[in-house]
C-alpha cells in the first residue's frame, strides 16, 4: 500500500464535461490532507491514499488547474540544448535508427551541421519526439533507394536535408547589423530556447494616435503603454520636441503576426524603439535587449 503512481501529461486532463470534472477529483487524491479516506464512487469504500508517492507529468505548467498546482511540488526539468540533441543523436538515435531501417556506415553519413540543421530548423521542442521523426524519414528514403539497388553512400549536409524533408518548419530570425531609426532587436523566452524578436517603430503626421500591431497579450500591451508614457516624460532629456507627440502618430509593430506573444520582458525594446523614432536617432542592431520597463524608468 506504498506505491509510486506516475500519471502522465496532466496537463492534458481535459476540462469538466456533463460527468463531471477530474481535476476535482484529482483535488482529493492528490492532497495528502484529504486522502486518507478517498472514497471511490465506484467501489464506495473508502481506501487511504496517504503512503502514495503520485508523480505528475507536464508540458506546460499553466495548462494544469491553480488548485491542482498549488498542492504540487514543482520540479521544472529543461529541455535538451541544441548541443546535447546532436550528441544523443550520435550515441543513441542514429545507432538504433540504423539497425531498424537497415542500413549502416557505408549507405548514409550525416555531419554535425545537418543534424543541427533537422533540430533547429524541423523539430523546435524541448525533447526529441519530432527529431527522431525527421532522421527517420531520412534514412526511411535511403533504405528505399538501396532497395532500388542505388549504390554508394549518401552525405548529408543542410541542401540534402532541405530536399529530403522540404521547406524548413521554422525560420531563424537573423540579426540585422546596419542601425535603424525606430528598429530594435529585443529577446524573446520560448519553450524550445530563445528567440530575436524584431520591434519596429513608426511615426507619421498625425494627431498623437498610438497603434499596435501583432498578436498581442493584455501585459505586453500595457508595456506600450508605459514606455510611451516614460518616453514622453523624459523628452526633454531625449532632445525631442513637446509638439513631436501631438503632431505625429505611432504605430509600434511586432512582426510574427502568427505567434502569440506576452509578457513584460519586452518593454525596453518597446521604450528604445519609441524614443528613436521620435528622436529620428538610430539605434545599435548589434545589441539585444530584455528587460521589462516602469513608469520610472
Amino acid at each position: 500500500n506504498d506505491p509510486v503512481l506516475v500519471i502522465d501529461e496532466i496537463d492534458e486532463m481535459s476540462g469538466g464535461g456533463p460527468s463531471g470534472d477530474p481535476a476535482a477529483a484529482m483535488l482529493e487524491v492528490l492532497d495528502p490532507t484529504q486522502n486518507r479516506t478517498f472514497t471511490d464512487h465506484y467501489l464506495n469504500l473508502p481506501f487511504d491514499l496517504s503512503s502514495v508517492l503520485f508523480i505528475c507529468t507536464a508540458n506546460n505548467l499553466f495548462d494544469i488547474p491553480g488548485p491542482l498546482r498549488d498542492r504540487m511540488e514543482i520540479i521544472k526539468i529543461a529541455g535538451y540544448t541544441g548541443e546535447e540533441k546532436i550528441e544523443i543523436a550520435w550515441r543513441y538515435l542514429l545507432p538504433k535508427l540504423l539497425v531498424d531501417h537497415g542500413l549502416d556506415d557505408t549507405d548514409i553519413q550525416f555531419t554535425d551541421e545537418s543534424l543541427r540543421f533537422v533540430s533547429n530548423r524541423y523539430s523546435r521542442e524541448a525533447g526529441l519526439r519530432t527529431f527522431e521523426r525527421h532522421l527517420s524519414a531520412i534514412l526511411r528514403k535511403r533504405a528505399r533507394r538501396k532497395a532500388e539497388r542505388e549504390p554508394g553512400a549518401w552525405l548529408i549536409d543542410e541542401a540534402r536535408v532541405e530536399e529530403l524533408l522540404g521547406v524548413p518548419h521554422y525560420l531563424s530570425e537573423p540579426a540585422e547589423q546596419e542601425p535603424e531609426v525606430g528598429v530594435v532587436t529585443g529577446l524573446a523566452w520560448t519553450s524550445a530556447g530563445g528567440e530575436l524578436m524584431v520591434i519596429e517603430a513608426l511615426r507619421m503626421a498625425g494627431t498623437g494616435r498610438l497603434t499596435v500591431t501583432g498578436q498581442l497579450g493584455d501585459v505586453m500591451r500595457e508595456s506600450v503603454d508605459a514606455a510611451h508614457s516614460y518616453v514622453r516624460s523624459r523628452a526633454s532629456q531625449l532632445a525631442i520636441a513637446d509638439v513631436t507627440f501631438k503632431e505625429h502618430d505611432l504605430h509600434i509593430h511586432l512582426p510574427a503576426g502568427a505567434i502569440p506573444k506576452d509578457g513584460p520582458s519586452a518593454g525596453i525594446t518597446i521604450t528604445v524603439a519609441i524614443a528613436s523614432v521620435l528622436s529620428q536617432r538610430p539605434v545599435r542592431r548589434d545589441l539585444a535587449l530584455t528587460g521589462e520597463v516602469t513608469l520610472r524608468g
